[in-house]
């Protein structure tokens, strides 16, 4: 019984209905014939609601579901989830399903509207975008069913609850690694590369064909074999490549939804499986007030798991980060040459020049990539329509702000600090492309 009164419901057509046979009996209070004429309405009506509700509880299990969630979410794509209901009734059912979403989703009024036939089986498929990294609890699927009278509901409590982790986006990995291996980048805001000079590593001594670069003929096989022989070179690999994430205050500014670190850990990701396709180490770590989730470059087929772990759990500390801590971390734990990615952020150019002794002490030692970002913000006051005092105000101070990032750029590259400055949500392809560049100028 108390299954009955937790799960059945009064439908609005029911009280519509029960609301013209009020007014009528109103009525027959001064006409008797609408007195006669509402009774044998609300007669038929209850009696209506009574085969309704009796065609709803009939079968013990009228609707099963099964909910099928990926075993971790992708931060910031979209995740695909499924559900496969099945009606046991003989006669066809429309169903209001409601879903028990993670409330870091904030979607409170998700709702699906599915019509079953007698015994069919559906399967339902919905996507959700998450946009902080964590736990998430899916609670239980609720689904309203009701006949096509539509005078009762019937109320089901399916799916099991399940806890399931929000990584950094992994998704688009596969295809960024294959434009990677092609230097084919046309999305994530990328651009193609042109091949500049050879490898430094060499593999062997072969015949000439078309199409060798005669600056590689090796004049003493040629000698040899009275024809023409070329060296052949590959590129250099298991380069250590280290990919360092600012945690400070200034990585918590938002776009689109996802944080500047979340960008960065994103990208990481992308950037070290990348890294490990071209035969690189792959490594990183993060800092602010300390060091910390420390992943020595290597190259092995758990490396992408220990980064994608390590990344997990990397938030803010809104403090601003300590870039002499930085300096002596490097100089202690990487003793050789190395390829290293600051993920950081510089607003003005006073705020880089209080780092820049640091970042040109690292760059002594290694090969230092700075990856900044442009404030799309500021792009679109700029090219905002002036049409008030306050609006020319506006425009010019964001002007000025995206002026200093270039030059920004522009004072690392004096002191020989690679760099790129680039939108947010083109990050990823940005940096997969100054990586390659840099590896076949052979620069590390």
């Amino acid at each position: 019984m108390k299954n009955f009164i937790t799960s059945f419901f009064l439908n609005n057509r029911f009280f519509y209905a029960l609301t013209i046979v009020a007014m009528l009996f109103v009525v027959g209070f001064f006409i008797p014939l609408f007195f006669g004429l509402a009774k044998a309405l609300l007669f038929g009506l209850l009696l209506i609601t009574l085969i309704d509700i009796f065609l709803l509880f009939s079968v013990k299990n009228g609707v099963t579901a099964e909910r099928s969630v990926p075993e971790r979410l992708s931060n910031g794509d979209e995740n695909k989830i499924q559900l496969s209901i099945k009606s046991n009734y003989n006669i066809t059912t429309n169903n209001i399903i409601l879903e028990e979403l993670p409330f870091q989703l904030q979607l409170r009024d998700f709702r699906l509207f599915e019509q079953l036939k007698p015994q069919q089986e559906k399967d339902v498929n919905y996507k959700v975008v998450p946009f902080v990294r964590g736990d998430y609890d899916f609670g239980n699927t609720n689904i309203y069913v009701s006949s096509p009278l539509q005078l009762a509901t019937r109320k089901f409590i399916l799916s099991e609850q399940k806890n399931v982790k929000c990584y950094p986006s992994f998704l688009k990995l596969n295809e960024l690694n294959i434009k990677a291996i092609s230097n084919n980048l046309h999305t994530q805001g990328s651009k193609k590369i042109r091949r500049i000079g050879n490898s430094l590593e060499f593999e062997q001594i072969k015949e000439y064909v078309t199409g060798d670069d005669i600056r590689t003929l090796n004049w003493k096989a040629t000698a040899k074999r009275n024809q023409l022989m070329v060296n052949q070179y590959v590129e250099e690999k298991s380069q250590p490549i280290y990919s360092i994430i600012d945690k400070g205050r200034q990585m918590q500014l938002h776009f689109n939804n996802l944080t500047l670190l979340d960008y960065a850990i994103n990208a990481t990701l992308a950037v070290s499986s990348t890294i490990l396709r071209k035969q690189d180490k792959a490594g990183m770590f993060s800092f602010s007030k300390k060091i910390d989730n420390i992943i020595v470059a290597e190259q092995r087929n758990s490396q992408m798991s220990l980064i994608s772990d390590a990344l997990y759990n990397i938030k803010t500390d809104f403090v601003e980060s300590d870039y002499s801590l930085l300096y002596a971390a490097i100089k202690r734990k990487i003793p050789s040459r190395s390829l290293l990615i600051l993920y950081t952020n510089f607003e003005t150019l006073d705020a880089l020049k209080r780092q820049l002794p640091y970042l040109r002490a690292i760059a002594k030692n290694h090969l230092l990539l700075v990856v900044f970002f442009k404030n799309t913000e500021l792009t679109k006051i700029v090219k905002q329509k002036a049409v008030t005092v306050e609006n020319v105000y506006d425009k010019v101070i964001a002007e000025k702000f995206m002026y200093e990032k270039k030059q920004i750029a522009n004072e690392l590259k004096k002191y020989g600090i690679q760099s790129v400055l680039t939108k947010p949500e083109n990050l990823t392809g940005d940096t997969i492309n100054k990586y390659l560049e840099l590896k076949l100028r052979g620069l590390f």
